[in-house]
């Protein structure tokens, strides 16, 4: 018989809690067993009931989620999905509590939230399920973000790397900090870059903005229809797919608000099979952490089309369930550790433009 995951539902509000209580117990390989109203009781919970997975609501009473779960972490770490609400102020909480441990998050419907959580369910359920795999991301990985964002890449020697190539990145689950730290030591000069991460609607310009103040490169989310430059990042927004398209000369970007593929949109397959059939061999692309397979069978079709391709390697990865997909089928050139991972990219590009030059 297996062992259900024993989840933790730590929230003020009486009426989520009984709704995540609900979803939780109507899955067969997990139970809610215990529901706290504030911190200050979860901590007593925690230590009689020996949950695998906390769900943390951000804003708490007595003392405050974030505050909460950096004690946690450095005290007793385990895996944590946060419950947030759609505001900007709560998706900056939301980030940092990605930045200091939480595996993933969820967001609380504005309007009815009873309904809107139970349509949510299978969001909620996918998640706990992840984190009760997922590896935790100490504290001490901080410290080695902090060093990244000082180790800045030197610029490429060549211009035909930046202007002709492009880089293709999919993540999911715990693909926000990954994503973060592959950008973060990137140049100013470096190849255009298109990002697909699983995230909600009301998160991703919030990502993106974030992302733009801590790195040399500009990020910004993307809209549908401009061209894609060097030194810029563009994010798939929660609502569209993100497609690589041709205009002339250039290369652009192309939104739709087609069906979700393998249960999402933004979709890393739909992106990746934009970049094969639009690119080629331009292409390389980049699978970091997340559960699932979204984006193996896109990376198999760039590199049939020509392009390099590099996946997470399990010991850096949060969940390593879409890197080990791509490189189950054949998909990945190289298996690179999250830290190396930028450095590794650039190797690529510099031997590319040497080959340029010598044609």
């Amino acid at each position: 018989m297996t062992t259900k995951i024993k989840v933790l539902v730590i929230d003020d509000s009486a009426l989520i809690r009984s709704v995540l209580k609900e979803i939780i117990n109507g899955e067969s390989d997990m139970i809610c067993v215990g529901a706290a109203p504030d911190p200050l009781v979860a901590r007593d919970m925690i230590k009689s009931l020996n949950p695998d997975v906390l769900t943390l609501d951000v804003e708490m009473p007595k003392m405050d989620g974030l505050d909460f779960l950096e004690k946690l972490m450095r005290l007793h770490p385990m895996p944590v999905v946060m419950v947030s609400s759609l505001t900007e102020s709560g998706s900056e909480i939301t980030f940092r509590a990605l930045e200091l441990g939480a595996i993933d998050f969820v967001t609380k419907p504005k309007l009815d939230i009873s309904r809107g959580i139970q349509e949510y369910a299978d969001v909620i359920t996918d998640k706990i399920r992840a984190a009760s795999k997922a590896k935790l991301n100490p504290k001490s990985t901080l410290i080695q973000k902090s060093k990244n964002a000082d180790a800045i890449l030197p610029a490429l020697s060549n211009k035909i790397a930046t202007t002709e190539k492009l880089i293709i990145v999919g993540a999911s689950t715990g693909g926000t900090e990954a994503i973060k730290d592959f950008l973060i030591g990137l140049p100013p000069d470096c190849p255009g870059i298109l990002i697909t991460q699983h995230m909600p609607e009301a998160f991703t310009n919030a990502f993106a903005k974030r992302l733009d103040g801590l790195c040399k490169i500009s990020v910004k989310e993307a809209v549908d229809g401009e061209r894609i430059l060097p030194g810029h990042a563009y994010i798939a927004p929660g609502h569209s797919h993100l497609l690589l398209k041709r205009s002339g000369a250039n290369y652009v970007t192309e939104l739709n608000q087609g069906p979700p593929v393998n249960r999402h949109r933004p979709s890393v397959d739909v992106l990746f099979r934009s970049a094969a059939n639009c690119a080629g061999a331009n292409a390389i692309g980049v699978i970091l952490t997340g559960m699932g397979k979204d984006g193996a069978a896109g990376m198999l079709e760039m590199k049939q089309k020509g392009a390099y391709n590099f996946a997470q390697n399990e010991e850096s990865c949060v969940v390593f369930g879409m890197p080990k997909e791509a490189i189950a089928v054949g998909a990945a050139d190289e298996i690179v550790a999250l830290s190396d991972m930028a450095k590794r990219v650039f190797a690529h590009l510099s031997t590319l433009g040497k080959r340029a030059f010598r044609v």
